[in-house]
């Protein structure tokens, strides 16, 4: 089991997922987002080849709208 810290919160996966595949299961489809690894921002087309570990932090940063 991992354990993972995403967005301030401690979340766990049952085995390593590519990140694309942990962003599904927790929710976030589409492309309303971008997301840092580590504090290292990583590109949408990097998703599928980015394995998460265990004590990584994940931000996922959606824009605001407002003003």
């Amino acid at each position: 089991m991992l354990k993972l810290i995403v967005n301030g919160q401690e979340k766990t996966l049952d085995k390593p997922l590519p990140l694309n595949q942990a962003l599904s299961e927790w929710g976030y489809r589409g492309n309303a987002f971008a997301v840092a690894l580590n504090a290292t921002f990583v590109p949408r087309s990097r998703y599928p080849e980015t394995r998460l570990k265990d004590g990584d932090a994940i931000d996922i940063l959606a824009p605001l709208s407002g003003g």
